[in-house]
């Protein structure tokens, strides 16, 4: 449970009523932009508040009436999904710089310099997106930004999303482990041979590629066969 000096106030309004509750902001925002969270990680107080800073309660008529529940966890999700969060300066600055560096770990990943072949550092990305101009939007998660923000940063550096695909056995002794970290990516085609070994071909972001033959080499203790296809 959050800290209560920590937290923020989550505030949801309907039919002239107002339902707050009390929530770490990191956590509030993760839900709102539609990842995974854990309700009881995210709350402060098991409570729905007329207003949280006087501490006082919403009648649970009230709370049933509007939300069609009184538990708590479905409550929390709706006010914090569909409400408002009132975040510091600080806080909007620090998950500002967040957002913006989720962007650029992922176009890193995901994108070459076609003149080399070869992935931009997230620095240069930065960089790029700082010359560019570019706003990113807190409220919005990194993926769905990430197309926006490489058609203005390749204003600033030439830049091309590329996929690879490669071919990659594994040994039948590391097939079942492989197997788990294969669905990780997209799988274009997968065959059991008869040894009881995998093979599969991927399609992976270009600027991953080097890290997906690196983490398959681990697995394996570098037992493992790789080509990259045309």
């Amino acid at each position: 449970m959050v800290d209560v000096d920590k937290a923020i106030v989550a505030r949801y309004s309907k039919g002239g009523q107002r339902f707050e509750i009390l929530v770490d902001p990191d956590l509030a925002w993760a839900l709102k932009r539609g990842e995974n969270v854990e309700i009881d990680d995210m709350l402060a107080s098991f409570e729905v508040y007329r207003d949280a800073r006087k501490g006082e309660r919403a009648p649970e008529s009230e709370v049933r009436r509007v939300f069609g529940t009184t538990d708590i966890r479905e409550v929390a999700r709706k006010i914090v999904k569909d409400g408002e969060i009132h975040l510091t300066t600080e806080q909007r600055r620090r998950m500002y710089e967040e957002v913006r560096q989720k962007i650029a770990n992922i176009i890193a990943r995901r994108a070459i310099d076609p003149r080399t072949g070869a992935p931009h550092p997230v620095q240069r990305i930065l960089a790029a997106m700082e010359q560019a101009k570019v706003h990113v939007d807190i409220f919005k998660s990194p993926e769905e930004q990430v197309q926006a923000v490489v058609d203005a940063v390749r204003k600033v550096i030439p830049l091309r999303m590329e996929t690879k695909k490669v071919e990659i056995t594994i040994p039948p002794q590391y097939a079942s482990k492989g197997y788990a970290l294969v669905k990780r990516y997209k799988v274009v085609r997968e065959h059991w041979n008869n040894d009881g070994s995998l093979t599969v071909v991927l399609d992976v972001p270009a600027g991953m590629l080097e890290d997906v033959l690196r983490e398959f080499a681990g697995l394996t203790h570098g037992d493992v066969q790789s080509k990259i296809l045309e």
